[in-house]
């Protein structure tokens, strides 16, 4: 039980739950006066789901990437040692059919594709990822990047197939009444998360970098090298900041609490004090960058409920 724990990346799929029970938190917090249609059990048969897609996508990368696990980071590895990779196969089909069975019924029962689209570009993302796009250069890294932002649309899109709609389900009338919400500060969130998850997977190209030779994989830090990936890697951390400069210039947009604030402004001198670190002790950044996104991206999932 613990290796099939292991292999389908439980803290990962924690994070997935806590991004997306944070999503609908957020809305109705900010929103206390507005009466918004909210389903629970369709919204916990969705974080199942995208919950299912998500380990599958875990199992058939360890499945492709065996090669060169043994290299990078041998005792770790479940495929083969604890777990067949006949069995890991069908239990990707398993998971990725029932998340389907479930992105149908939603999509059914709202008459609204979203779900179904969203899951299958997922699925396909996932498996492409794994079988050939990881091998990309950057190609690879970007859509392991993008997948958890599209967890924080997918909850958004949910909410406004539920607030925004003229079906007969949807309490939206033309004649009494309607609930829009503002679903910027969950996109923001979502973008920034991208650009650390970004960063992230650069580092550990350069970590992996002795099993991606071996797979003859056309990553970043070969490209350009270890001390050149560092650096893109750390100047990406750079961009939340840049974006919400941007945001606050040119539109109305603003952090929804003083928590927000607070958390963004730590996190900003967080990665520009990384910047400086990587000029005078490259070798000790790059063994504390790692930690310092997933900090980042745990602390700015908590804003969604504080």
């Amino acid at each position: 039980m613990i290796p099939f724990i292991r292999l389908i990346r439980i803290k990962n799929l924690a994070v997935i739950t806590i991004s997306m029970i944070g999503v609908a938190y957020f809305l109705h917090l900010k929103n206390p006066y507005e009466v918004i249609d909210f389903n629970s059990f369709h919204y916990g048969l969705l974080i199942a789901s995208t919950l299912l897609i998500a380990a599958a996508g875990h199992v058939i990368n360890d499945y492709f990437d065996l090669k060169a696990d043994r290299i990078n980071k041998p005792q770790s590895i479940v495929l083969s040692r604890h777990i067949s990779k006949r069995w890991a196969i069908l239990v990707n089909w398993i998971f990725n059919g029932l998340a389907l069975a479930v992105a149908a019924y939603l999509s059914w029962y709202y008459q609204n594709l979203v779900f179904v689209v969203v899951h299958l570009i997922s699925i396909n993302l996932l498996w492409f990822y794994s079988a050939y796009w990881k091998r990309k250069l950057l190609l690879g890294n970007v859509v392991l990047a993008a997948l958890p932002c599209l967890v924080l649309f997918l909850s958004s899109w949910f909410m406004q197939v539920l607030n925004e709609s003229v079906l007969p389900f949807s309490p939206y009338h033309a004649i009494t009444w309607s609930t829009y919400l503002d679903y910027r500060f969950i996109y923001f969130v979502g973008i920034c998360a991208f650009f650390i998850i970004l960063s992230k997977e650069i580092i550990k190209d350069i970590k992996d970098i002795p099993g991606d030779t071996i797979i003859d994989a056309n990553t970043i830090p070969r490209k350009i090298g270890l001390n050149k990936a560092q650096l893109l890697s750390l100047l990406i951390l750079q961009l939340p900041g840049l974006l919400f400069i941007l945001l606050s210039l040119f539109t109305d947009f603003q952090l929804p609490s003083f928590y927000a604030k607070l958390t963004l402004g730590g996190l900003q001198i967080l990665f520009i004090l990384s910047m400086v670190t990587h000029w005078i002790a490259p070798k000790i950044i790059l063994k504390t960058i790692h930690w310092i996104a997933d900090f980042a991206l745990l602390l700015g999932l908590s804003c969604l409920f504080f």
